[in-house]
């Protein structure tokens, strides 16, 4: 299947580097030199890596034919695509976004609090979007604290949210 592995970011210097906002677990395996990757759009790509190194937490990438800021720039927030074999290496408590969608959102006591709707994959967390009951977007933070179980082939997580985050707290009507 077909995942986003990054998302191109800025220029790097003059000379083509440009630093990935990574969205993968496997970054050494998709970025190595030689690696091909897809894009979206289609028409940005596809684009070979030609090098790609750590600088202070941040992984650099040049592709080839892709020699200088210029050309770098124009490919800003493009996406970079890979194939993904899901049950290759596959751990216990890994799940791909669209895995997760479409799943139901209940209490640890069974109260429907609504539908997961996406994962927003961060550098500091993830975050599962939820749909409430009420058709608001809730942002839970994609932690063992909050979500102590995900049951895919049951068709729901389970979610242990602090109050307010899907209901008002006592005493806060006017919102305040």
């Amino acid at each position: 299947m077909e995942y986003v592995v990054a998302r191109i970011g800025r220029p790097h210097g003059v000379r083509g580097e440009v630093t990935l906002e990574l969205r993968t677990d496997a970054p050494e395996e998709r970025f190595a030199p030689g690696a091909v990757l897809r894009t979206d759009p289609p028409a940005r790509g596809p684009l070979t890596v030609a090098s790609a190194r750590w600088h202070t937490g941040t992984l650099l990438v040049t592709f080839t034919g892709v020699d200088d800021r210029s050309a770098v720039e124009a490919l800003r927030d493009t996406l970079l695509l890979a194939d993904v074999d899901e049950d290759a290496g596959a751990e216990e408590d890994a799940w791909y976004p669209h895995q997760l969608r479409g799943l139901a959102a209940v209490s640890a006591d069974g109260t429907a609090l609504g539908t997961v709707a996406d994962l927003l994959t961060g550098t500091a967390q993830d975050l599962l979007v939820v749909t409430g009951t009420d058709g608001r977007e809730v942002l839970v933070p994609f932690v063992e604290r909050l979500v102590p179980t995900v049951d895919v082939a049951g068709g729901r997580v389970v979610l242990d949210p602090p109050g307010g985050l899907f209901a008002e707290l006592p005493g806060d009507e006017d919102g305040a």
